[in-house]
């Protein structure tokens, strides 16, 4: 634990120098005590290691050269690769002079943090520091989130039949949570969400971990049936009982549902009619087939799911209220995929399934999609994406998807950005890559290979 606090009663960031000139140790002491961040410095690369072997470092400020008549930054990249094999996750800033400053973005491209050239500009400086500092905590929090994330999951792996699911998001693990826990429960449930965002899967999970497990799980899409077959494939129908009835007997998804699940996807299409028999089934277990006076029975568990605005269906009289409520004794609500974006790219690489990989480019421009077609878009979005792609490399390119709206109201490129909005991030962050990159959407190491590729200077 760090003995040291801010004003704020939170510890003290720490920033490890580590450089031969004493002068710049004690600047740089200044220009942090500044910023409330708490100063280390090492005076060559053995003692830096071994200050990190005793410290809580939050961040590494390191000098390309140690030795006199020394300057190729030989040893600054020696340093530099001890560290990120040490300390993978460190945050590392290059002080470098015009000589080896090809060197140090090459480190950059390498996974360093970012580099400032010798006399370095104290604001520039502090900015980048703080940014960097910011942006470790959070990542640290994120990784810390994503990891009790994790832990969930697997206890819910250990403990349920997940049917395979793919998800990341907390709202995602929510509902799956819930769907676990009522899944024994002898009772009606209703899920609601739009298009393609899976409902179905929530519905076999309930199924998979139910009391009727192991019986049939039976599904009908009440909204691909045309209204005069709905109450024919639920409640099954006698020779003749309609016009083009087949000549025998047939049974409805009830009968074949017996002592399992019954899924009904968009109930909200089922006809007033339909509605009335489905009511009875629920209340006593009992209907009878279209054309037929007799009574059967039946004991399903019904699970039900729908896009439709039930409350205004029942307002204008096309929805029975009555049944809402019966099918609504559990409501799960599954949110659109654009509300679980951490599900995003789990999913698409589980729909690659190592056929090929998603760059960057690509990676930025699925979690900033809008995907109004939800997991189902995706997942065409990503079949699509592994055939055009080259060498099984997947860009944002091959992604084909349109520019979107972002919070800001500005247009978010599914695409790599163009010189001009670089050029214009680079400025709004005051040179500042990772605060530029950050406004790109993109990773330091990408942004800087595609500055290369334009020829953008970074200086």
């Amino acid at each position: 634990m760090r003995g040291h606090l801010r004003t704020d009663d939170k510890p003290m960031r720490t920033v490890l120098v580590i450089d031969d000139n004493h002068a710049v140790g004690t600047a740089l002491e200044l220009v942090f005590a500044l910023r409330e961040i708490r100063t280390l410095v090492a005076y060559s690369p053995e003692d830096g290691l071994k200050r990190l072997e005793h410290e809580d470092i939050d961040l590494v400020v390191q000098d390309m050269n140690f030795t006199a008549d020394t300057t190729s930054g030989e040893e600054g990249v020696k340093l530099f690769r001890d560290l990120r094999a040490q300390h993978p996750d460190l945050p590392i800033v290059l002080l470098t002079a015009w000589t080896h400053l090809e060197t140090a973005v090459e480190l950059v491209k390498a996974g360093a943090a970012d580099y400032l050239a010798k006399p370095w500009d104290d604001h520039k400086l502090s900015a980048t520091v703080e940014n960097l500092l910011e942006l470790s905590e959070a990542t640290r929090e994120i990784a810390r989130v994503r990891e009790e994330r994790r832990k969930r999951r697997k206890a819910l792996d250990a403990k349920y039949d997940l049917r395979g699911l793919i998800f990341a998001s907390t709202a995602t693990e929510r509902v799956v949570e819930l769907a676990c826990q009522i899944s024994r429960a002898d009772i009606p449930v209703l899920i609601m969400g739009p298009n393609g965002a899976g409902k179905e899967r929530i519905a076999e999970i309930i199924q998979a971990n139910s009391a009727v497990k192991d019986g049939p799980f039976v599904t009908v899409n009440c909204g691909a049936l045309p209204s005069e077959l709905i109450e024919a494939e639920l409640f099954g129908a006698e020779p003749g009982a309609y016009t083009g009835a087949p000549n025998r007997a047939r049974e409805g998804r009830f009968e074949i549902a017996d002592g399992g699940t019954l899924f009904l996807d968009e109930i909200g299409n089922l006809p007033l009619a339909g509605q009335a028999k489905l009511l009875r089934v629920l209340e006593s277990g009992q209907f009878e087939r279209l054309g037929s006076s007799k009574t059967r029975t039946t004991k399903v568990r019904v699970v039900s799911a729908t896009n439709a605005d039930i409350a205004a269906m029942i307002r204008d009289g096309r929805f029975r209220e009555d049944l809402y409520y019966r099918l609504n004794v559990i409501e799960l609500r599954l949110p659109p995929l654009a509300e679980r974006r951490d599900d995003i790219i789990p999913l698409a690489e589980g729909g690659l399934a190592g056929k090929a990989v998603l760059d960057e480019g690509a990676r930025a421009a699925l979690v900033a999609h809008s995907w109004p077609g939800n997991v189902r878009e995706l997942k065409n979005a990503i079949q699509r994406a592994a055939l055009l792609c080259k060498d099984s490399l997947i860009t944002a390119e091959d992604l084909g998807l349109a520019a979107i709206r972002t919070g800001n109201g500005r247009a978010a490129p599914a695409a790599e950005p163009d010189r001009e909005m670089i050029e214009t991030a680079l400025s709004n962050a005051r040179g500042v890559i990772s605060q530029a990159a950050a406004e790109l959407g993109l990773s330091r190491q990408a942004l800087y290979r595609r500055m290369d590729k334009l020829g953008i200077s970074a200086a």
